[in-house]
């Protein structure tokens, strides 16, 4: 079955078990250019894994998961390694920064890495580090930043090359509120402004408020109203 041609991901009966236990059993969903998707449960839910499958880390031990028409599943890694590095952006619970590199240049990989000339990079990162309050900190290495600091560096990398899907996952869990709602903030205003999917997990209710629509992950399992469903390959919940 072709996926809808108004979906830019989409996937179905997606399974993995990571070493025997299944972690996804037979996910369903569907997200629309520029929507912004929560992916809500409790940890150990399977949320990370889904992100995994959808933008390529890992490859579904069953179903299917596509992009833009593209076959996921099927790609080679060197293939979905592309991808990912070119089209799709990603943040989590741990920003992985490299020490040895500033925080501008942290930010700057992805665009450096694509070629991007370094006046050019600096500048585009300097306007995402300055939309997260931490432009000056551009010089400091992460071990001289803050743990908020490490994250918002992080996003900024994840944003810096306008991906056509962004996945975050559980990207605010380490920071205090005020952290944590300044860069939801960002994330939902940038991916609205840019036009850029956002897939977001989270076991915060009070997250994912903030997006357009929400699905429940619970053992491996989505939940959705009946009248949520859009179709018997399309989870939606209400939200």
């Amino acid at each position: 079955m072709a996926p809808p041609d108004d979906h830019v991901l989409w996937a179905r009966d997606l399974e993995y078990a990571h070493r025997g236990s299944p972690a996804l059993l037979g996910v369903s969903l569907g997200v629309r250019q520029g929507e912004i998707l929560a992916v809500a449960g409790p940890r150990g839910a399977g949320k990370t894994t889904l992100l995994s499958c959808l933008s390529g880390q890992l490859r579904p031990q069953g179903g299917e998961v596509w992009f833009n028409g593209v076959p996921v599943h099927e790609l080679s890694p060197t293939s979905r390694d592309r991808l990912r590095r070119e089209r799709f952006g990603w943040v989590g619970e741990s920003p992985q920064l490299v020490p040895e590199l500033t925080a501008w240049e942290n930010a700057a990989l992805p665009l450096l890495l694509a070629g991007v000339p370094g006046r050019q990079a600096r500048k585009t990162v300097t306007e995402w580090l300055d939309r997260l309050d931490i432009a000056d900190c551009a010089r400091i290495r992460p071990a001289g930043l803050r743990q908020a600091q490490r994250q918002r560096v992080a996003l900024a990398r994840a944003l810096a090359h306008k991906p056509e899907v962004l996945f975050a996952d559980e990207p605010t869990a380490p920071l205090h509120r005020a952290d944590r709602a300044q860069v939801l903030r960002t994330l939902t205003t940038a991916g609205r402004t840019h036009a850029i999917t956002v897939v977001l997990a989270t076991h915060d209710p009070e997250v994912a408020t903030l997006a357009d629509r929400t699905l429940s992950l619970v053992d491996g399992h989505t939940t959705a109203a009946p009248e949520a469903v859009e179709d018997d390959v399309t989870c939606s919940l209400s939200g």
